[in-house]
């Protein structure tokens, strides 16, 4: 039999997902010689035998991996052989930085069947973990991935971890954050300031069966836990954090508890149980008992399952707890626990800490299910870092995304490494905590920029960080709406010219104007404007879009005139005439084609939302108001002025007043304006495709987050016999923004 030797180097998330004892022990099976190691590539190993038994290897390789490891490539070399007999798991190598980083992952089965067996040493151990699940992303500060380059290094094993975490067949073995009530990190209880005495699960069921808040740390960050059905608790918590309306998220026990309180269909109890355990926004059963405080006039609750250890325990004696970010309203998430413990007893009565250190934060991750498909709206805990491609790209990129929901990409040869959510740069501490991370993800994927890549708008942190790169590197300004549309053709590697329908609150555009409500044609590189709603002021600026009152008067006084205009809001007095005026002399009123400013018009019409207290509420609460009982349909006129389309709303402004005064109830309003706007994303693209011949339509921006629209826009288009994409892996609204920054500038930069 003839005897060879390979090496290979497998690329991919091949690190903390049990890659290096599945090779061992396929190795031993095999009766391969040869040695594996951890790099800073990603998996190395040298394999030596006969050749069918190599053969074999290497398609077992390929075809069945662990199940939480993602191959991306196997470079594979011809060595002389050595006679090598044995196999050997060796220490790690340093080297260039290419390995591929897991995120954190939900406790698997065998974990938390561990953790309800009174009998196992770790029976309610609150950090039980294996190479199956368990933090990654968050504890690891550098790589290769082992223990001393995590949070866990000061933890020193006990010899019954040391063994399991030594055994090739233990699925312990070599997994990092390996730990046991013996020898691994502890859980402490404080109250009112003071570190208390006793069992901290008991205390925690205490604390909250008393109707009080208490914090929780957890993989990413701290939470503000209380109980779901008392209205007196999830009030206060509102007025703690102060934040008034936004919808809480909560967390069930189990499957069989979600059924009971909500409706879930097949793909969404399959996002909800997979291992990456995001919030899933699911609809709401009527008098389910959760209280109505939870989230405010909206018909759906966003839900996860518990997803750490901790999480399993303290949800056995509780079916649904609020567990919502620990921060106040517009701030980053508290994650270091002096932090925790010096300002989170404002907001909490009790904190439930431990002292495994979270290296980095990490918000959870939220996703719907529209279409029999995932679509990510928040993608952080559970999928970052884990990169999505970018299809032809040599470059290194960083694009700085958007100003609001901001995340940045590193884009490294075709691996495109989105960051987590950062959030919105207004504010001071989330704008060092963007700098902070493009830092860390620079040194852990040994990645200098070549290229620059950013929003146009001069007044977004994201863009003046850029200019520190002035006269270094390139640096691509890209227009809002263009880089939304790029994210959808880069997801979905298309190359071709296409339609793009993209509809947001506000992006500067290219004139100078606040475009939201566009139609595009072009690829991932470049696009010309070939639609956009009718423009109108936003009176008092970004105050306009907080006060969606003033959104209507502005728009009711194009469409009906500036008395009718007055005398619809004339509960708000001489503001709405001292607006109007300022508005006609241009003061602090930018005119503006947004999508997402025509929503909240109508809410502010149909009485549904006058003032908002967070980004989207009129629009959420529009959606919400639908009673798909009604009939009829308001309309959007779609005319061309010389070869641009623009979509003109005075008719349907006209409308929804006409059956304000009729009687008209709230539900119908919504309806009819929903189907409005299905139809004017049907008539456009129509429009278009008659101009430019294309029958492949991309939906992207905000507004497409609202789950009628897109429901209903998709079936609609695709019975009418369009080819329709939209994002899936990455959020439709700003968090995708860098990706499609990133594709934009790498297509320009290869010109």
């Amino acid at each position: 039999m003839q005897t060879v030797r390979y090496s290979l180097l497998i690329k991919g998330i091949v690190q903390g997902v049990g890659f290096r004892p599945y090779v061992f022990r396929l190795a031993k099976l095999l009766g391969i010689g040869g040695t594996v190691q951890n790099t800073s590539e990603g998996v190395y190993a040298e394999i030596e035998g006969e050749a069918a038994a190599c053969d074999s290897f290497i398609d077992e390789l390929k075809k069945h991996p662990p199940a939480l490891a993602k191959i991306t490539s196997i470079e594979i070399q011809k060595k002389e052989p050595r006679c090598e007999r044995d196999f050997l798991i060796i220490e790690s190598r340093r080297g260039v930085r290419d390995a591929l980083i897991s995120p954190d992952i939900g406790t698997c089965d065998a974990c938390a069947a561990e953790i309800a067996d009174k009998n196992n040493r770790r029976y309610r151990y609150a950090f039980t973990n294996c190479t199956n699940c368990g933090p990654r992303f968050t504890i690891i500060r550098d790589i290769p991935y082992d223990r001393k380059n995590t949070t866990m290094a000061q933890f020193i094993q006990c010899p019954e971890c040391r063994h399991e975490y030594e055994d090739p067949y233990d699925r312990r073995f070599h997994a990092q954050p390996n730990a046991c009530p013996v020898c691994g990190p502890r859980l402490f209880f404080y109250s009112a300031g003071e570190l208390q005495q006793g069992d901290p699960y008991a205390l925690f069921d205490e604390a909250i069966r008393a109707g009080r808040i208490v914090a929780v740390k957890g993989i990413g960050g701290y939470h503000l836990a209380c109980d779901a059905k008392n209205r007196e608790a999830v009030a206060r918590l509102r007025k703690n954090k102060i934040r008034y309306d936004k919808p809480f998220a909560v967390m069930m026990r189990d499957l069989d508890t979600v059924r009971r309180y909500c409706h879930v269909d097949e793909v969404e109890e399959a996002v909800l149980s997979c291992s990456r355990k995001p919030i899933v926004l699911l609809r709401k059963k009527e008098d389910c008992g959760i209280a109505e405080e939870t989230a405010p006039r909206n018909g759906r609750l966003g839900v996860m399952l518990p997803y750490t250890p901790l999480h399993l325990i303290l949800m056995q004696n509780h079916d649904v707890l609020v567990m919502t970010s620990a921060n106040i309203t517009d701030r980053p998430m508290i994650y270091d626990d002096g932090e925790a413990l010096g300002s989170l007893f404002g907001i909490a009565d009790a904190i439930l800490t431990h002292n495994r250190p979270i290296f980095r934060r990490m918000d959870d991750s939220v996703c719907m299910a529209v279409g029999g498909k995932v679509r990510m709206i928040r993608r952080a805990r559970g999928y970052v870092p884990e990169p999505v491609r970018l299809r032809g790209n040599g470059s290194v990129i960083l694009a700085l995304g958007a100003q609001q929901k901001n995340t940045f990409c590193l884009v490294k040869g075709e691996d495109a490494f989105l960051s987590g959510h950062i959030g919105d740069l207004d504010d001071p501490d989330t704008e060092k905590c963007f700098e902070s991370e493009i830092k860390s993800f620079m040194h852990l994927f040994d990645a200098e920029p070549d290229i620059i890549a950013c929003d146009m708008h001069p007044d977004y942190v994201s863009t003046r960080y850029a200019e520190r790169f002035r006269d270094k590197l390139p640096i691509f300004q890209i227009q809002h709406h263009h880089a939304h549309f790029a994210s959808v053709l880069a997801e979905h590697q298309i190359e071709e010219k296409v339609i793009g329908l993209i509809f947001d609150g506000t992006g500067y555009g290219e004139d100078g104007t606040l475009w939201g409500g566009e139609v595009l044609w072009g690829g991932i590189g470049e696009s010309k404007r070939i639609g956009h709603m009718l423009y109108a002021p936003l009176l008092g600026g970004e105050a306009a879009i907080r006060e969606p009152w003033r959104m209507a008067l502005a728009m009711m006084r194009i469409a009906w005139g500036e008395k009718a205009a007055l005398e619809y809001f004339e509960k708000f007095g001489k503001v709405s005439s001292l607006l109007l005026a300022a508005g006609d002399r241009g003061i602090n009123s930018p005119v503006t084609s947004s999508a997402g400013r025509l929503f909240d018009a109508v809410a502010a019409l149909a009485g549904i939302r006058t003032h908002t207290t967070y980004e989207g509420q009129a629009a959420v609460e529009l959606e919400q108001a639908i009673d798909e009982s009604e009939e009829g349909s308001y309309g959007i006129d779609v005319g061309w002025e010389v070869d641009r389309m623009v979509f003109d709303w005075r008719q349907l402004i006209r409308d929804v007043v006409n059956d304000v005064r009729k009687g008209a109830g709230q539900g119908k309003i919504a309806a009819k304006f929903h189907r409005a706007v299905v139809r004017l994303l049907v008539d456009a693209a129509s429009s278009a495709k008659r101009q430019y011949g294309s029958n492949i339509v991309v939906l992207s921006g905000g507004v497409f987050q609202n789950v009628y629209l897109l429901h209903h826009g998709l079936a609609e288009l695709e019975k009418r016999g369009f080819d329709v994409y939209s994002n899936e892996e990455l959020p439709a609204n700003d968090g995708g923004i860098s990706y499609g920054q990133a594709a934009a500038a790498s297509r320009l930069a290869d010109k």
